[in-house]
């Protein structure tokens, strides 16, 4: 194969494409004589009419395991690779890095792999255990103290504050697979360049780590919310990383409380208690009443998950204290959302495992109220399945099944696996019941609405 094969114009044009089709029949036609669709399938193992449709086809093959096979036979050189190797995603698991470079690596592969490899990335194993090593790592790093380098302009962290912002909104207000892709290219493309030239050791450096870790805190939380737990732990444990490069005790604790409430949700709520504990810890190096009682509120949680009602009602109380003292002129833009809609969600939710309906439809009523008067759909409609819960252990199968067909009209709003989740355990609780009149309101409603919630 001569040394420029790759270099000639058709090629790199191919191969910009991301098209592996165009590639065969670029490469096909780069030989003298072409190269047959006939003999290019017997060295890929595939049949002439299949080359022939991949090289028509406009859709990219999105297969990792495909591509990587054509590609070696193909002898493409990884550099010009447009997906991620095997070799990034082995580099690209939950773990805490010591060094920044390494760290920034690990952020590089991520984002590719958003990017081109959401596929494998769902299918990838979760571990609850690996959120708790880099969560005492965090914890220690925090305590002792960090620093290092050179410095970014003012400006260009603004503009990544700015973006954060924006897709914090579309996720609390549209779910979280609805942009994650265009905010993992962001990441990709204009964060993670900055991230290789500068160091925290600068206000602007500093600043700079903080942003990027927001914005990483916020893909490992779409995909939290879109059922990637796989996905959503690598990024949460990296921005736990870059949160304690840049000094930001109260944004580390806020990235352990997404992986308390994970492990949750999970069914390892005993982790959750455990993360949100060592969040607690953490806060205490720094200030924030919002993270504080989001924390509480969270282990109230998985205390509740795990039956513990008195635990239960001691870190309400806690969280219902943090949250009176919090002062929004005071907090980060990404606490902008611990607020009545919130905490009062996960309340309900905690008294809806313990099966005390009183409290939980008390609360989740605050919840759904503040969340209507927001036009936040995702958390109105858990709210609502909350309710409906509560009104089923109470044997209100008529306030069950309504609250249950307003959380379906809201969950269909918005991309949210965890809002399809809860209307799914509603239907799974109500089949029993389906003979009722408005119980079969509810089931055709959300047949209809939300097809993937069915039993």
């Amino acid at each position: 194969m001569p040394a420029d094969f790759w270099l000639r114009p058709a090629l790199a044009d191919a191969l910009h494409s991301r098209n592996i089709g165009r590639v065969f029949l670029a490469y096909r036609k780069s030989w003298n004589p072409w190269i047959s669709q006939t003999r290019l399938a017997e060295w890929l193992d595939l049949t002439q009419g299949r080359i022939s449709e991949l090289e028509r086809s406009r859709r990219a093959v999105t297969d990792l395991d495909r591509l990587e096979r054509w590609c070696d036979v193909l002898r493409v050189p990884p550099r010009l690779r447009w997906f991620a190797s095997r070799s990034d995603t082995a580099n690209s698991g939950p773990e805490y890095a010591e060094g920044l470079p390494a760290t920034v690596a690990v952020v590089a592969v991520l984002g590719r792999q958003d990017m081109e490899r959401r596929a494998f990335l769902a299918g990838a194993l979760f571990s609850v255990a690996a959120s708790v090593g880099p969560s005492r790592d965090w914890l220690v790093a925090t305590l002792d103290g960090t620093g290092a380098g050179r410095s970014v302009g003012g400006e260009q962290v603004a503009e990544i504050r700015r973006t954060f912002a924006v897709f914090q909104e579309l996720d609390v207000m549209r779910g979280g697979g609805h942009a994650r892709e265009q905010l993992s290219k962001y990441l990709t493309s204009q964060v993670v360049p900055l991230l290789r030239e500068n160091d925290p050791a600068s206000d602007s450096g500093r600043a700079l780590f903080e942003a990027a870790a927001e914005q990483l805190y916020l893909l490992g939380w779409m995909g939290f919310d879109n059922g990637e737990h796989s996905s959503a732990q690598r990024y949460l444990v990296q921005a736990l990383r870059l949160a304690e490069a840049a000094g930001s005790p109260e944004l580390g604790a806020h990235v352990l409380a997404g992986l308390s409430d994970q492990a949750t949700l999970t069914g390892h709520p005993d982790h959750g208690v455990q993360l949100a504990r060592a969040g607690r810890v953490g806060l205490a190096q720094g200030h924030s009443n919002a993270c504080a009682a989001r924390l509480w509120a969270l282990q109230a949680k998985a205390e509740g998950a795990m039956g513990d009602a008195g635990a239960v009602v001691r870190s309400v109380g806690q969280a219902e204290a943090a949250f009176g003292n919090i002062d929004l002129d005071d907090e980060p833009e990404w606490a902008r959302f611990i607020d009545a809609a919130y905490v009062n969600g996960e309340f309900a939710h905690a008294f809806r495992d313990l099966a005390c309906p009183e409290e939980a439809t008390r609360y989740a009523t605050v919840s759904a109220t503040e969340s209507e008067r927001l036009n936040r759909a995702r958390r109105g409609a858990m709210a609502q399945a909350t309710l409906a819960r509560a009104a089923l252990d109470s044997h209100d199968l008529e306030a069950a099944a309504t609250a249950g067909s307003t959380a379906v009209k809201l969950a269909a709003t918005v991309t949210s696996t965890r809002s399809t989740a809860a209307i799914h355990d509603l239907r799974t609780r109500l089949m029993p019941h389906r003979a009722a009149r408005v119980v079969r309101e509810f089931f055709s409603l959300s047949t209809a609405l939300l097809p993937a919630a069915g039993v």
